[in-house]
């Protein structure tokens, strides 16, 4: 029966370690080099706030990360962020919750982030439709006629200007509280 290969060996084929400890033993008039194992354990909560319940100290198992399976343990500690932050998107100011959840890596990046933040959320479709629209008026010499006339024409912008600062004020603050309030709803959950 054929010897089984140790894991280290068969990982050394595919991803070579970038520590690698050698010693000298002498056996009779030879050097052979002996290679110890590294290895390195590390003890922490890495799952911040999460919801989910953690066993015992004693009873939990280490978990081997690596580039592979990153996404799937970061999955499984589901680690949490809430915290108050102040309110800068409102002249009211205060303060609202904010509660993140991390499932993968890409879950970091700062678009990812602001799909948790409600009141950010809408920013962010705010501005994709305003570069949507710069992206219409790129190509489209007719749009850009229509609005150039609508600018210098100064009764129709102020009208227009009038109908979105009441339209959009009241749904941009409506949206605001409605967001604050459910972040507030969260973020007092966890304090």
């Amino acid at each position: 029966m054929a010897k089984k290969e140790s894991m280290q060996k068969r990982l050394q084929k595919v991803r070579p370690p970038r520590v690698q400890l050698t010693y000298d033993v002498e056996k009779g008039d030879a050097i052979e080099k002996k290679e110890l194992p590294f290895v390195v354990g590390v003890v922490g909560d890495f799952s911040a706030q999460s919801e989910a319940e953690l066993p015992r100290l004693k009873d939990r198992k280490f978990v081997n990360v690596d580039v592979d399976n990153f996404d799937d343990v970061m999955r499984g500690l589901e680690p949490r962020a809430a915290y108050r932050v102040k309110n800068e998107l409102t002249e009211e100011g205060g303060t609202f919750g904010v509660d993140l959840k991390f499932r993968s890596i890409e879950d970091f990046r700062p678009e990812a982030v602001v799909r948790q933040v409600e009141p950010l959320q809408k920013l962010l479709e705010i501005r994709t439709k305003l570069a949507d629209l710069r992206n219409k008026l790129a190509g489209n010499d007719k749009l850009e006629d229509l609005l150039g006339e609508v600018l210098s024409n100064t009764e129709k912008l102020a009208q227009l200007t009038n109908e979105a600062a009441t339209n959009g004020a009241a749904t941009n603050e409506a949206a605001t509280k409605d967001a604050t309030t459910k972040a507030d709803d969260k973020g007092d959950k966890h304090e």
